[in-house]
């Protein structure tokens, strides 16, 4: 059920999963530790094949994100990283790179610019959809039409604790593919993909015909490799900022190489 999809993410997704097993998702955050490095890291990501990339606009209240990018947002804001840079950041990734860009965010920095606004910049760069990891569907009507006349895919979150009459509602309001949440609480932590992942993505599959992207805790190759057969795109984030962190360019570059060799 993706009503309205106008934005062609879910065909290219699919399209990409009948020549892989899985597909990558990976993230970073917008400033953090500088745009260059952010660049550096996208050179990496493309030239390791990664299928999609969400670049995060810093927030000063990030809810749903675990203390490392907590940090990661604080010290893009105070650098000054705002919009203006956002979108600079996303116009030229968009234009040179091959995976399709994703706006990730938080509704108040959304609801402050103005919606039309946002979907407007947003397709304007390049950008291909968006996750708004605070707001619910039902207060997103008017955001989702203003996307969706831009060709922009909302991407929407299931998580375990949701039941299977808000699973169909999400479901009713999505377009692209579906992030699919492992576990409770915030991102940073490790996540055993145990039977529990594996009955929450059965009934987020049967919720939506819409490809699932599992994300929260997948940290290394061997999550990417255990998430084959369950999730159609594995999404690694925190990780990715702690391979940079401990390993600078080369370290990064190296990680998200195994990352990417576990999706061929």
């Amino acid at each position: 059920m993706s009503p309205g999809a106008s934005g062609g993410l879910e065909a290219q997704v699919r399209g990409r999963r009948r020549e892989k097993p899985i597909l990558l998702m990976a993230h970073a955050v917008v400033g953090y530790p500088s745009i260059e490095a952010n660049w550096s890291m996208l050179e990496a990501m493309d030239a390791a094949g990664v299928d999609i990339v969400e670049l995060q606009l810093p927030f000063s209240e990030p809810i749903a994100d675990g203390p490392l990018f907590i940090k990661a947002n604080q010290e893009a804001i105070a650098a000054g990283v705002a919009w203006e840079g956002y979108f600079r950041l996303v116009e030229r990734a968009a234009a040179a790179f091959r995976f399709p860009v994703l706006f990730m965010g938080y509704y108040n920095s959304i609801l402050q610019m103005g919606e039309e606004r946002f979907a407007e910049r947003l397709a304007g760069a390049g950008g291909r959809g968006f996750i708004a990891a605070d707001l619910p569907p039902e207060e997103a009507e008017t955001l989702h039409a203003a996307a969706r006349r831009r060709g922009l895919d909302p991407i929407l979150i299931m998580t375990p604790m949701n039941s299977p009459e808000r699973l169909a509602a999400i479901a009713g309001s999505a377009s692209g593919f579906v992030y699919c949440v492992a576990r409770k609480g915030v991102t940073g932590k490790r996540t055993e993909l145990s039977t529990g992942v594996r009955a929450f993505l059965e009934r987020a599959r049967a919720a939506t015909r819409l490809p699932l992207a599992l994300g929260f805790g997948i940290k290394t190759p061997e999550d990417v490799r255990a998430a084959r057969g369950l999730a159609d795109i594995a999404i690694v984030g925190t990780a990715c900022l702690e391979a940079w962190e401990a390993g600078g360019r080369d370290g990064y570059r190296k990680f998200i190489e195994g990352l990417a060799a576990e999706t061929a």
